[in-house]
Parts: structure tokens; C-alpha cells; sequence
């Protein structure tokens, strides 16, 4: 049986560019939608944050200000609700060995830009991941953990690959746009990834050799169901 580390956030809060805190976490589609058909195809997956935080589901992700229609939140919701006791309770990605794993998923929301992005444990992680050429799997604000991937020379160990994202027009569209502290694409770009974001809001899945990623919540079930085809599960 394939077995995936989920790499969730473990912040509920991001600090904008004008310094005040907003209220965030793991998008819930992100989560719920990837787990859902991980788990249906007889993948085992386990949860792991920094730290050991409790993940916190991002309240705009249940609601319409997410363009979250009741029906959704409420299928969404009942998901978490099945993995809750995972969620509330992670590993700690401290004590994680890539090893034990077939492939590292990422989900987003806002929360990755503020630990993931930073994480030493993950870069730690992806870095050896990657050396092993296991599956890497990056969707929406996901990829923002990417960035704490930095070889032992400080070169960004995904420089020169392509992949999607949420894009820097969708964060103007429906993110937080000039609000953030930074622009996830933009950040990709700056250190040397090749982004290549679709039109907004449709579902868009890139694969370069072991990396996947998706560009939004849309992109949520393609996203898990190409980690499944790179697994062999498909």
C-alpha cells in the first residue's frame, strides 16, 4: 500500500503587507478533496504539520466569501469532520523520515505562506524527497512550501522546473491581492521556476518528472488523482 505524507499548515493567521494578522489555515476542498481520493484508492495518509500544530481549516473556505456554495461547505465539512482527531493532532514534521513515504501533498490555503514557506523541517524533506525522486505534489498557495526547499549551497532545489500555481491574477481576483506579503508566482519566479499558471479558476495540473502541481482549489480531485497515476494507482 502507497503511503503519503500530507503536509498540512500549522498557521492560522498570515501577517499582510501592512503588518496587520489575518485569520487563515488549510483551504478545506484542498484537504477534504485530496484526502478523500487518496483514501479511496487505498493510499494511507498521514497528517504532519510544524511542530505538531493542530491544522486549522480557513474559515473563508466553508462559506460563500470563498465562493464556497452551501451544499460544498456542508459535503466539505463532513469530510474534515471524518479526520478530525488526524487534524487536531498531526506529526510533527520534525519527526518525520521521508523514507517511510511514497510521496509528499501539499494542500494550501494562505497558511503555507506563513510556515510552510519557511519551514526547515520540510525543505529538509523535500530536498531528500526529491533526491530519491519521489512523488512531490504542490496545490493552490501549496507551492509556497516549495520555497523552503534550499540545497546546501542555498541554490532553490526546484530552480529550472515547471509547475503551476495559484497565480498572481487570481490573487488579485479572489485572494487577498495587494494585501499579501507576497505573491507566491512571483516568489516561484524569482528564484528560478518555470510558472505555468492557466486561465483563473479552472482546474490546471502540471507534471515535471516527480513534481505535481495544481493551480487552485478547482484543481483539488486532478491534482490527487495525478498523484495516484505517478504512484501507480491508477
Amino acid at each position: 500500500m502507497a503511503r503519503v505524507l500530507m503536509v498540512v499548515t500549522g498557521a492560522d493567521t498570515l501577517t499582510l503587507a501592512d503588518g496587520t494578522s489575518h485569520a487563515t489555515g488549510f483551504w478545506a476542498e484542498e484537504v477534504a478533496a485530496s484526502h478523500e481520493v487518496l483514501r479511496a484508492a487505498g493510499v494511507e495518509v498521514d497528517i504532519a504539520t510544524p511542530g505538531g500544530a493542530s491544522a486549522t481549516v480557513d474559515p473563508i473556505s466553508l462559506d460563500g466569501r470563498g465562493g464556497v456554495s452551501e451544499a460544498d461547505a456542508a459535503r466539505f465539512r463532513a469530510y474534515l469532520d471524518t479526520i478530525a482527531d488526524e487534524l487536531a493532532e498531526p506529526r510533527s514534521l520534525a519527526d518525520v523520515e521521508v523514507a517511510d513515504y511514497d510521496a509528499v501533498y501539499i494542500p494550501g490555503g494562505h497558511g503555507p505562506m506563513a510556515d510552510l514557506a519557511v519551514d526547515a523541517d520540510l525543505g529538509r524533506l523535500l530536498v531528500d524527497a526529491d533526491g530519491r525522486g519521489q512523488v512531490i505534489a504542490a496545490l493552490c498557495h501549496g507551492p509556497a512550501g516549495l520555497l523552503s526547499a534550499l540545497r546546501p549551497d542555498g541554490r532553490f532545489a526546484f530552480a529550472g522546473r515547471t509547475l503551476t500555481v495559484f497565480s498572481d491574477e487570481e490573487e488579485h481576483q479572489g485572494g487577498l491581492g495587494e494585501a499579501v506579503p507576497y505573491f507566491v508566482e512571483a516568489r516561484l519566479r524569482e528564484l528560478g521556476a518555470v510558472v505555468e499558471p492557466g486561465p483563473a479558476w479552472g482546474s490546471r495540473v502540471v507534471v515535471d518528472r516527480n513534481l505535481v502541481t495544481g493551480q487552485n482549489p478547482q484543481s483539488s480531485v486532478d491534482t490527487a488523482r495525478q498523484v495516484l497515476v505517478a504512484l501507480g494507482n491508477s
